[in-house]
Formats: C-alpha cells, sequence, structure tokens
C-alpha cells in the first residue's frame, strides 16, 4: 500500500532542504483537463489550491513533504490558442509575478500538460510568447508534467511523444526531462518523490542555481497591482455615487417602464447568446460550439413585475475590422434594433473577460458599434460575459488593466454588469441588471434608443431583394445540375487522376480544404494566422499526393496574399509554377472563399489577376470553394452569395 505524505506546518522545522516550485500552462477552449492546481495538493498533500474555479492570481502553498521545505506557488493558466497579447494584462502580471512568491527564486517550474492534449504549431507559438513573460533562462529550470487520470508508465509516455513532433521541441528546451502524475492515485507518494528526485537532479546540473529573480522588478510588479487596486476602488465607488443619484429619481417617482426592450450585440463567442438565455432564465437563444446566431433573434420573459424582450444579433470576429465582416452580418447586426420598435432600452454590448480588450478588439467593436447612430452609447451597458474568469479579481481591476476598457467604459458613462452563465439559478444577477437599466432610462432624455423608419424600410427592401436573387441563383444551378446529368446519361468516365490547386488569399481555409480532401492533417494549417503576425507565411507551392478508390489525387496548395491588396509578383510566379507541378494541367481549380470574412472587389480583381495568364478558358475549369460552412449553419449558400453583393456574384457567374 502506498503510503501518505508526511505533511506538518513549516513553522515547525526550519532546518529541512527547501524546494520552491512554480506550477505553469495553459487552458484549452474545452476547459482546463491540464490538472494544474491539482498537481500541487498532489504535491504538497493538501488541498492548498482551489480546483473548483479558475486560478486568477498566483498563489504560494507551503508544507513540509518527504523531509523537504516545499513552497508550490499556482499560476493562472492561459489560452493556448491565443497569442500574450490576447492574455489580459492582470493575468500576465500575476505569472510574473509567481517567481517572486517563493524568494529566492523557484527551483523549478513545472510546465503542466494532460497526457491527451493535442498541441498543434499554433499553441508553441503561445508558449514562446508566454514564457517572455520570465527570464530567457526559464526553460533550463523547467520540467515538463503529464497528468493522466490512470497510470501512465514512462512505455506510454515515450510512444505518446514519438508521435508528437511539438512535444518533443519542448522537451529538448527543457533538457528532455519530464514526469508523469497519476492524479486519480494521490496517496501515492511514491510519485512526489520520484518528482523531487529529479528536481533536484536538474538543480545539480544547474550547479545548484535557482531561476534568478530581480528584486527591483518585483517591487513595480506589488506597486503595479497596488495602484491598479486604488483606482479599481475609486471607480467602484464612482459608480456606486452615480446609482443611488439615478436610483433618487426612480424612488422620487420617475417610474421605469415595465416592459424593457433589450438588444444584446457583441464579438463571436463572447458567450452573448448564453447571456440571453440567463436573463430569460430559460432556453430561448441556441448555444453551441459552432456559431448558432445567423441572423437577429427575438424572445420574450417574465421577471418578477417586468416583461423582457431580448433580442439576439449575429456576432463579428473580435479581431475583425468592419471592413472584413461579411455584408450579411453587418445588416443582420444594424437590423437588431428595428426588431423591437420603436427601440431598445438598452442596448448591452457584451464582452467576454476570458481574453483581453487589446488593440484589435477595441477596434473591432469601436468600428461594428458605428453602425448605429453615436448617440446609441447613451443607451449603452457593458455586459461582461465569463464572470468566472475574474477568481478573485474585481471587474473594477480588470478595467483598470486595460486601456481599451477604460475607453469603453467613458462611451457609455461608466455602465457595466458582469454575468456568470454557469449560474442560471442566480437570479440576483439578473434582477441587478435589470436595475442598472432601469437607472439608465431614468438618467437619459430619450426613453429608448430610437430608430430610423426610413432605414428601416431600406433594410427590409434590401432582404426581399436579396432573398428574390438568392432563389434565382438557386434555380439556375438546380437547371445546370439537370441538363448535365441529361447530357451524360448513362455515361460514365473513368478518372484515375485528379489533379487539384487550391488558390486563395491569407486565411482563407485553403490548408484546412486540403486537409478536408486527404481527411487527415497534412497541410501545415494556421487557423488564428491573424494573431500571429511574426509567423512567417508560406511563400512556395506546397504538394501532396494520395490515393482513393484507384484514383491518384494530386492538390497543390498555393501561397496566399493579403486580404484587399493586389496580387504581387511573386505569387503570381507562384501560380503559374503550381500548374507545373500537376502536369499536364490541373483539373480544376478551386478558389477558396471564406464564408466568415467580407468578399471585397479586391479580392475579386485579385483573383481574376492571377488566372490571367491562362486565358480566358481556365474558368471552365474553376470551381468556387466556400471554407467556414459552420458560418452559415441552416442558411444557404445561395442567400450568403446574393447577400454579399457584386464582386463574389460575378465571381460565381464567372
Amino acid at each position: 500500500m502506498a503510503e501518505k505524505h508526511a505533511v506538518s506546518n513549516l513553522g515547525h522545522s526550519h532546518d529541512s532542504p527547501e524546494l520552491r516550485i512554480v506550477l505553469i500552462g495553459g487552458r484549452e477552449l474545452t476547459g482546463d483537463p491540464s490538472n494544474k492546481s491539482l498537481s500541487g495538493n498532489i504535491i504538497l498533500g493538501q488541498n492548498v489550491f482551489d480546483t473548483s474555479r479558475r486560478s486568477a492570481q498566483s498563489v504560494a502553498g507551503q508544507q513540509e513533504v518527504h523531509g523537504r521545505r516545499v513552497t508550490v506557488v499556482d499560476t493562472p493558466g492561459w489560452w493556448w490558442h491565443y497569442p500574450l497579447e490576447n492574455t489580459p494584462k492582470l493575468d500576465q502580471i500575476e505569472i510574473q509575478n509567481s517567481v517572486h512568491l517563493c524568494p529566492p527564486g523557484p527551483h523549478a517550474f513545472l510546465l503542466v500538460f494532460h497526457h491527451s492534449f493535442f498541441l498543434p504549431q499554433i499553441f508553441i507559438s503561445s508558449l514562446k510568447e508566454h514564457l517572455k513573460l520570465f527570464h530567457k533562462d526559464v526553460f533550463n529550470h523547467t520540467i515538463v508534467l503529464f497528468t493522466a487520470e490512470d497510470p501512465w508508465d514512462e512505455k506510454n509516455v515515450e510512444t505518446t511523444i514519438s508521435e508528437w513532433s511539438e512535444m518533443q521541441w519542448i522537451l529538448e528546451q527543457c533538457g528532455n526531462r519530464k514526469h508523469v502524475f497519476c492524479v486519480s492515485n494521490r496517496e501515492d507518494s511514491s510519485q512526489v518523490e520520484a518528482l523531487f528526485e529529479k528536481i533536484e537532479a536538474m538543480v545539480a546540473a544547474n550547479r545548484g542555481r535557482h531561476y534568478p529573480i530581480d528584486r527591483a522588478h518585483g517591487n513595480a510588479l506589488r506597486e503595479e497591482m497596488k495602484a491598479i487596486s486604488d483606482r479599481a476602488s475609486k471607480r467602484f465607488d464612482e459608480v456606486q455615487t452615480q446609482r443611488r443619484k439615478l436610483r433618487a429619481l426612480i424612488e422620487g417617482g420617475k417610474t421605469p417602464p415595465a416592459h424593457l426592450r433589450l438588444v444584446m450585440v457583441g464579438a463571436q463567442w463572447s458567450a452573448k447568446s448564453s447571456a440571453g438565455n440567463t436573463i430569460l432564465r430559460k432556453k430561448a437563444f441556441a448555444v453551441h460550439h459552432r456559431r448558432t446566431t445567423m441572423s437577429c433573434e427575438i424572445n420574450h420573459g417574465i421577471l418578477g413585475e417586468r416583461t423582457l424582450a431580448v433580442v439576439d444579433s449575429p456576432g463579428w470576429f473580435y479581431n475583425h475590422t468592419l471592413q472584413d465582416t461579411s455584408e450579411t452580418d453587418k445588416h443582420e447586426v444594424e437590423n437588431s434594433v428595428y426588431m423591437c420598435t420603436p427601440g431598445p432600452h438598452a442596448v448591452l454590448l457584451v464582452v467576454g473577460l476570458a481574453a483581453a480588450f487589446n488593440t484589435s478588439y477595441h477596434r473591432a467593436v469601436q468600428e461594428h458599434m458605428s453602425l448605429f447612430r453615436d448617440d446609441v452609447w447613451k443607451h449603452t451597458i457593458v455586459l461582461f460575459t465569463r464572470g468566472d474568469w475574474l477568481g478573485v479579481k474585481t471587474v473594477e481591476e480588470r478595467i483598470e488593466s486595460e486601456e481599451g476598457l477604460q475607453w469603453l467604459m467613458k462611451k457609455c458613462g461608466n455602465r457595466y454588469h458582469v454575468l456568470d452563465n454557469m449560474k442560471h439559478n442566480d437570479e440576483m444577477q439578473v434582477q441587478d441588471l435589470l436595475e442598472k437599466i432601469e437607472e439608465m432610462w431614468a438618467g437619459n432624455e430619450d426613453p429608448h434608443y430610437k430608430v430610423d423608419p426610413d432605414r428601416e424600410a431600406q433594410l427590409e427592401a434590401r432582404k426581399e431583394a436579396e432573398g428574390k436573387l438568392a432563389r434565382r441563383i438557386r434555380k439556375t444551378t438546380e437547371r445546370q445540375s439537370r441538363i448535365l446529368g441529361k447530357l451524360f446519361e448513362g455515361e460514365r468516365l473513368t478518372i484515375t487522376d485528379l489533379r487539384i490547386v487550391l488558390l486563395g488569399r491569407e486565411e482563407s481555409g485553403k490548408s484546412m480544404a486540403g486537409n478536408k480532401i486527404f481527411f487527415e492533417e497534412i497541410f501545415e494549417r494556421i487557423w488564428v494566422k491573424k494573431e500571429f503576425q511574426d509567423q512567417r507565411r508560406t511563400e512556395k507551392c506546397v504538394k501532396h499526393e494520395g490515393n482513393f478508390g484507384r484514383i491518384n489525387v494530386a492538390v497543390v496548395e498555393t501561397p496566399g496574399w493579403p486580404a484587399d491588396t493586389t496580387a504581387p509578383v511573386w505569387l503570381k510566379e507562384e501560380v503559374l509554377r503550381s500548374v507545373s507541378m500537376c502536369a499536364p494541367g490541373p483539373h480544376v481549380f478551386l478558389l477558396v472563399v471564406p464564408i466568415s470574412k467580407a468578399f471585397t472587389e479586391e479580392d475579386h480583381k485579385a483573383l481574376v489577376e492571377l488566372l490571367m495568364p491562362f486565358g480566358e478558358r481556365v474558368w471552365r475549369h474553376c470551381m468556387v470553394l466556400f471554407t467556414w460552412g459552420d458560418w452559415l449553419n441552416d442558411r444557404l449558400i445561395e442567400e450568403h452569395i446574393a447577400g454579399e453583393g457584386k464582386s463574389l456574384q460575378r465571381l460565381v457567374e464567372k
């Protein structure tokens, strides 16, 4: 039977050998299965770190374990798919401060991964950027810690690593130091003892040196955190004073409307639809991991004596400019305020707390809010979602740590609220939001945001025209398919080879399409490329081949070009080379167009220019391949073509 940890209070033993450990790592989109905080508890033999919620600050725990005085520091995790600029400033400060919680510096960093965690190339970029928060010497003091629910022996580790090139790179940086915890067997103290031995061996290899810390830097971090905290307290007091004045107007006889009309706008994946469900206290809007809100939806509910009408609208990509957003999405967002005429009492601008409100997020909000008249800000409340991400921090501290949020508070008169959509049954958080809406109403001259009837008529006419055009495009396509079907009825052309060239701008999904064709990840796919501007784009054609049911398939991916620019000369040469790479010539050029983004006149010109050297007959061998199909949801592709405008319609016709 495995023995339990020998644990005691540090105050009873000051002569024991000392180990100082910092836990670091990221989080996946699906949650945080790395078990970082749990690993800290296993090491200390006590439930020191709260595993029921996210670690929002660096916390140190100390115990005597196996004859050693052990200090473990848990840190906030970052999103593995995000660069450093997307990690909230508060988290960055806390991660940096972790090394100052175990002076004179940690002996070891434990970089924690779940054993089943898949690590694509983009996550390596994220890791490199986040480790810049530490000294460049950090890898010399790092051990990779794998966690597993079931016993996972050394053979399993080596087999997994051999199939995992990105992890091989990480281990090389760490001198191939690794360890495994079976988190379901916390009573097994031998796995902790073995970890301590590996840490001590690493310290010996480092000539007894621990990770160096700069005391001046630590003092600066503490001063910065105190300044943020002081400003946060001041903001909180100002908001409470403002609320008391507005509440006095209501108590003095200014009766709020019994029927409140609310419109929700914001970025995709900001938990906007979930917030609508929390407010209405029912599953009014569909919520999935994929995009669900394609067009504005209105739902109703009753809370106490109030009747509520809540409009959900399509989200935009948080790092997209207004020009990036498709025409259909722009018009749907604008149409949201016309779903509850004569206009909403409140526009809830939804901002997720799980990512930084950085420059690109700031710009996206500013530009997309310009779809409304400027007086919309008088009726706007910032609704922060993912309230659980704050942990022990206050929303005021978060606001004071990011300039973009301070700008946002100024625009909307310092009105904000936090929702935790995980607390579905917490009626008080919704009640408090509605009270803030009533207070805003009491302080405004206009009772609601007034819509423009003429603009409403224009939007309605546009939507009707798009519907007619979509039906016409669909009929044309179906008629063409029937004619071709009859022409080749009874005939079957035996195909032994299929040669494909993928052509499209950067971030269009060419690599993703190539991988779909081969049913495996063979084309390097860096989604969210826009996030890692320093990553080198491919400037050469890439070819892969495979065999499917006696058909030899060759796919050549050409380099992309930046959106809204002309195709550079070198790219034209590469497109010419793509044809020679699949001699005697491609059967089809797949013109890759992402549904999630606007297709502009510049995009159309670039494709036409790249295909021009092949003559007009080349268009007989072209097909438009739409990617990001989940962005459509239940909408027909013909509706997207009709709504996006002349540039895309001309391409499809051509």
